[in-house]
């Protein structure tokens, strides 16, 4: 059989190792592809597309399950309604949501760093500590 393009080849192309094409096969976002008569994988030529498209969803954020709803290969559950307008909305607020969480643990961080806080046990004593300490409020709670 030819036309195709082996593993090695695919791979090289697309900036993967071969066992993430074994396992982009197992997860549904790869169809399998077609064999030789050794029994070697060849692939289509547009499999080196899918993998970029796949690796580009993942660098903005996107799990898995969720490219194999964007890409309609997962077979085993229904299509997706929403498409990638919609799934880039939701992923967008997800993600300016962790920066804000990140943006707070930086000021914190910072805040630590200009306090001069080189004991955390210490720190945590200190009013002016500027590590958020969950506290109950409670005197009487603490170990004696």
């Amino acid at each position: 059989m030819s036309g195709g393009l082996r593993s090695s080849q695919v791979a090289a192309a697309a900036g993967v190792n071969r066992q993430t094409l074994r396992y982009y096969e197992r997860r549904g976002l790869l169809a399998e592809p077609d064999r030789t008569l050794g029994g070697h994988r060849l692939y289509p030529a547009s499999t080196i597309t899918v993998l970029r498209v796949i690796k580009a969803a993942q660098r903005l954020g996107f799990r898995l399950d969720e490219v194999a709803e964007l890409l309609h290969t997962d077979r085993h559950r229904p299509a997706v309604p929403a498409g990638l307008r919609a799934r880039a909305e939701a992923k967008l607020v997800e993600v300016e949501r962790r920066i804000a969480d990140l943006s707070v643990v930086a000021a914190t961080l910072r805040a630590a760093v200009e306090a001069g806080c080189d004991d955390l046990v210490a720190c945590a004593g200190s009013s002016c500590c500027p590590i958020p300490f969950p506290s109950t409020g409670d005197a009487d709670d603490e170990p004696r």
